[in-house]
């Protein structure tokens, strides 16, 4: 027997979000009148088209039962995913600055999951509502387009709990709030006032206003679109860069904490053990790779040192925040920086923030389940439970811990077969594998932080775009669906 779906309650909050991504749409004609660029057909031809359909699924929706399940919950927040998708590839796609259907399909999926792999070989070519829309997606995807609901929805009246445990399926979700949709605005309102300083503090640092909005979009969203072919390294201010670093470094922060230090609940911060392990981690890898990559040259002036500092902790934090953008070539330095950037690819920084990755909480339990479990082999019949910010952590917590690294590990090594079969190299299939379902954007080789993917075959590029939302949504939300158990009684 298959499972009684509340299709009209999914087709009404589809519905309802739809009608968000359109308005969001209209934001790139005000870009495009400002540059007096011809492409507001495009964008007023999409956002017709999610406006259309968005009425349409909320009308076939009216009259739907509010009661939404986990099943409800994973199907809506996958379609949204990927409904985003094949609409937002439409100005790329009708305008021509994406003539491919997959090109365009991959850079958006690549976009609202906060991935910034990108297809494009010369970004400033592009109009530049084009690019503002493009780092927009990015926005959109960063706190999570259910986050985002979580706000809106009741409007509907919904109950939405089973939308933010879809999404955000990580060991903990500190409630700041008892009710889901206040504890979605304070997030929400804090990732504004965040994007609204680093765009300000941008303009100071001499980027100008265009640059500023779009690499704040980027940043806050951890993804990585830059409105330049060289990324970061465009400006060579060490003052841009530190901004930027600050700026990744606060998106990789569980969001909760920002509402706790306005709240003045300082303990909050000093006893979170995730945060602790996030900063001691960024500092030993930036140290590892600052003396793989430091030479005799560096050791000459302080200002050497400060670049090699620099360039390190720049590219450490991008690429676990998963942010994903880029001041120098790292495959001109020796193989070990690449290990050490695939490690940081992996583990992702916090879960609460906008990144991707395994995350923080996840590689910190599992250490201390493996450090305990020394213990017991020495100690038999002592007990060691493991603790988290001095509370004793559930056994099913940690079984449900280990099983999501061990499916993204398997699901790593399935995937770099795959990429193999289709034709990429193995630096190639391995790094990608990595990047797309950690959502982190450049990869190893010839997908490395100077190149990009547009030389990957097509297959690779749907099967990638795939991976980047099984990352993006936590791994077991997209993957249930597959599961003959899901669709029965």
């Amino acid at each position: 027997m298959f499972h009684d779906f509340n299709h009209k309650l999914i087709l009404r909050i589809l519905g309802g979000l739809l009608l968000f991504e359109g308005i969001f749409l209209l934001t790139a004609i005000f870009v495009a009148v400002i540059y007096k660029e011809e492409v507001t057909s495009y964008f007023l031809i999409t956002s017709g088209i999610a406006v259309f359909l968005g009425v349409l699924f909320y009308v076939i929706g009216r009259n739907a039962s509010p009661v939404i399940g986990k099943r409800e919950g994973s199907v809506i927040v996958t379609s949204i995913w990927l409904i985003f998708s094949f609409i937002g590839l439409l100005p790329y796609w009708l305008s021509g600055s994406i003539p491919s259907f997959t090109d365009a399909f991959f850079e958006t999926m690549s976009g609202f999951t906060t991935t910034g792999a990108s297809i494009l070989n010369n970004i400033e070519a592009l109009p530049k509502s084009i690019l503002y829309w493009r780092s927009l997606t990015h926005w959109i995807g960063g706190l999570g387009i259910i986050v985002i609901s979580i706000a809106l929805l009741p409007i509907f009246g919904f109950s939405t709990v089973q939308l933010f445990s879809a999404e955000a399926t990580g060991p903990t979700k500190d409630k700041i709030h008892p009710k889901m949709s206040d504890t979605a605005k304070r997030l929400l309102a804090i990732y504004i006032v965040l994007t609204i300083a680093e765009i300000l503090l941008l303009v100071i640092a001499g980027m100008d206003w265009f640059d500023a909005v779009n690499h704040s979009f980027a940043t806050m969203a951890t993804g990585g679109f830059s409105t330049k072919q060289a990324s970061i390294g465009y400006w060579s201010s060490p003052a841009i860069q530190y901004i930027i670093i600050i700026f990744m470094f606060l998106a990789g922060v569980n969001f909760s904490l920002f509402y706790f230090m306005i709240k003045g609940k300082w303990n909050k911060i000093k006893e979170n053990e995730e945060l602790r392990f996030f900063v001691i981690t960024i500092f030993l890898f930036t140290s590892l790779i600052g003396i793989s990559i430091c030479d005799t040259s560096h050791l000459q002036s302080f200002a050497g040192l400060e670049t090699v500092f620099r360039d390190s902790l720049f590219t450490v934090v991008s690429i676990m925040t998963t942010t994903g953008f880029v001041t120098i070539d790292y495959m001109l330095y020796q193989p070990v920086v690449w290990i050490l950037l695939l490690i940081v690819m992996l583990t992702g920084a916090s879960a609460g923030s906008t990144a991707g990755g395994m995350k923080m909480i996840r590689v910190l339990l599992v250490v201390k389940y493996a450090y305990y479990e020394f213990k017991r082999i020495i100690h038999p019949n002592a007990v060691f439970p493991v603790k988290y910010n001095n509370l004793i952590v559930r056994d099913d917590v940690i079984t449900r811990v280990l099983a999501f690294i061990m499916l993204y590990i398997l699901l790593i090594i399935i995937g770099t077969v795959i990429l193999a079969f289709s034709g990429m190299g193995f630096m190639e299939s391995l790094s990608g594998m990595v990047t797309c379902i950690s959502d982190v954007g450049p990869g190893l080789g010839s997908i490395g932080p100077t190149a990009n993917f547009s030389g990957i075959p097509a297959f690779s590029k749907w099967f990638l775009s795939f991976v980047m939302l099984v990352g993006r949504l936590e791994v077991f939300t997209v993957l249930i669906i597959f599961t003959p158990i899901f669709w029965k009684k």
